[in-house]
């Protein structure tokens, strides 16, 4: 009889310690997200302001050997940009402090290019003081890009410019309060003596994080947050937050494209996506842009293929000559704003219940009905070891709708690698509406439209038990039909290493300039520089521009507008490509005169 209580007291505790074990919280997965970047990702759309000498010169990338005095903004007003962001629903401005060109908008001590030297407000200007301020009031945080590159300072290019850009540094995000995200561009060119910089990384991300240790540091590489890959705000279909950094270094050192576009499953450091795109089809202002803005379709679409594909949207709103955001850009911003309200303001999973084929240790607490509940840090997950199972939602009632939000709770890593979404039709039948692989802090999955009153969620491959946070349907019947930027090119032609482009006008006429356009994406390749001449009859050719360089093309490839010293009478113009991104080879979908 002893033995038989002993027997029975063990096998009680055994059976004890098995639940206490299999409703514990699951123990975390990968590589992590601190809480600054856990609260960075819930910011999901951020303003970024380029705003500088490039604003008065329609350059996307100043020489650095323009005056102090060509920055003079008649009426720029920070606040005016602030209550804009605000009412567009973004949640913090970062602004170009200092671009390529060695410009800063603000007195930096270390620098002889800046405010303190230009006309604007008698020298006393500070673009960083009053853009902070009009955040705080705004209820917006506020970061700044620092661009490392610099134009016009004379130590750029040897080891003393190293610390003169750590000094930069302190006096940027040491005096104007908290900077929640400090945003480094990679680009790496020469100097005003010809030279090209070595970078200190670990200088400047130590320096970084002395003045402000919860910033999120921007780069390639991070460590904070990583840029997507393209200029066009699109993440990949599949997006990791984990990327794999060892052996790399921001700009050309970088990890490829597509690596930064997807992320690296299993990768060993958390570094979620960036996406970064103008507003217009440049980055700086230009008076002949102010009808090519993005219409709401374009943005919803941005929007879907960044924030609905797990990453950040950084979108572009650059301040006009004035130092204010032109009445077309926020009317477009309160556009897509009002858009964004009507499509997700009614969630038709609201009033629905969800069971699940496997909660983890049968446990209310881990339920499928966690995943309707709006509370962000309850889920719905399986036992230790299921990394297959599903969960269904039956709505309330017949629901019609065409996009399918999923979370995925990244504080303990990310987890899922494919999926699959059915819904159940009229008979009673399961029947794939959608597909993906991952889904991270935030997925949205475009469909037709659907109408059913049952959508069953299939984890099909998890690298560890799958954990959701988030379920909800909506109606988008506001996004036209757009051309995702991933789809295929079909527009232009692919050019030949050494191929030269010849432009013929049929007559003998006045030009300003021309224009170059590569294929969309970049595929095939950019012309990076180039060689241009000019001809009246095809036979005399005279050189107008020698090893010229396009601004910005590869990131950015979109239409380059180049004007000459000044008017020219021509019939041809014949461009040689001197440099591509391509071995050589490079695609073009217009070339012409302007």
């Amino acid at each position: 009889m002893t033995d038989t209580l002993i027997r029975n007291i063990c096998g009680a505790a055994c059976i004890a310690a098995a639940a206490s074990c299999s409703t514990g919280e699951p123990s975390p997965y990968g590589a992590l997200p601190s809480q600054a970047q856990i609260e960075w990702q819930k910011m999901e759309t951020n303003m970024f302001c380029h705003f500088g000498p490039n604003t008065f010169t329609s350059a996307e990338w100043g020489t650095g050997q323009e005056s102090a005095d060509l920055f003079n903004p008649s009426g720029m007003d920070c606040r005016q940009w602030a209550a804009i962001a605000k009412a567009a629903g973004m949640k913090g401005i970062i602004i170009t402090a200092k671009h390529h060109d060695g410009f800063c908008l603000w007195p930096n001590p270390v620098s002889r290019h800046t405010t303190a030297q230009s006309s604007w407000k008698d020298g006393k200007g500070d673009v960083l003081k009053e853009l902070s301020e009009a955040c705080r009031e705004y209820g917006l945080k506020f970061g700044v890009y620092i661009s490392p590159w610099d134009r016009n300072d004379p130590a750029y290019g040897t080891d003393e410019y190293n610390e003169v850009f750590r000094k930069t540094l302190e006096s940027a995000l040491g005096s104007y309060g908290p900077v929640f995200e400090q945003w480094f561009d990679g680009a790496c060119g020469e100097g005003p003596n010809g030279k090209v910089q070595v970078y200190d990384w670990d200088l400047y991300h130590k320096t970084v994080y002395s003045l402000q240790p919860d910033a999120i540091i921007f780069s390639d590489t991070g460590p904070g947050c990583r840029w997507i890959g393209n200029e066009a705000g699109y993440a990949g279909k599949t997006c990791w937050s984990t990327l794999d950094t060892t052996g790399y270094a921001p700009g050309a050192a970088a990890p490829s494209r597509e690596s930064l576009n997807c992320g690296d499953a299993n990768g060993k450091a958390w570094i979620p996506g960036e996406a970064d795109v103008s507003i217009r089809p440049g980055w700086f202002y230009k008076d002949s842009e102010n009808d090519k803005v993005k219409s709401v379709s374009d943005l919803l679409g941005i929007y879907y293929a960044s924030v609905g594909r797990n990453s950040l949207l950084l979108l572009n709103v650059p301040p006009d000559k004035r130092g204010l955001i032109h009445s077309t850009d926020s009317l477009r911003l309160m556009e897509f704003r009002a858009a964004l309200d009507k499509i997700f303001a009614d969630d038709l999973a609201e009033g629905a219940t969800a069971e699940a084929t496997q909660v983890r240790g049968g446990h209310r607490k881990f339920s499928a009905s966690n995943v309707l509940d709006g509370n962000y840090d309850s889920y719905w997950a399986t036992d230790d070891g299921t990394t297959q199972a599903s969960f269904t939602v039956s709505l309330d009632g017949k629901k019609t709708f065409n996009r399918i939000m999923l979370q995925e709770y990244i504080p303990l890593g990310q987890r899922i690698a494919e999926f699959s979404v059915e819904i159940r039709d009229n008979e009673g039948n399961w029947k794939k509406a959608a597909e993906g692989t991952t889904i991270g802090y935030k997925r949205i999955l475009l469909t037709d439209m659907i109408t059913t009153d049952a959508v069953r969620v299939n984890i099909d491959k998890a690298y560890a038990c799958p954990l959701i946070n988030g379920f909800g349907l909506y109606r988008d019947e506001i996004m036209g039909e757009t051309r995702a930027w991933d789809e295929p090119d079909d527009n232009g032609r692919a050019m030949a290493a050494g191929e030269k482009l010849t432009f013929d006008a049929g007559r003998i006429s006045e030009a300003e300039g021309f224009f170059y356009q590569p294929r969309k994406k970049g595929s095939d390749g950019c012309i990076i520089s180039y060689d241009l001449e000019i001809s009246t009859d095809g036979k005399q050719w005279t050189k107008v521009f020698s090893d010229k360089m396009f601004e910005n093309i590869v990131n950015n490839p979109i239409r380059q507008d180049v004007y000459f010293p000044e008017p020219v009478e021509l019939r041809y113009i014949r461009l040689t490509p001197l440099r591509t991104d391509k071995d050589g080879a490079y695609g073009v979908t217009g070339f012409g005169i302007i």
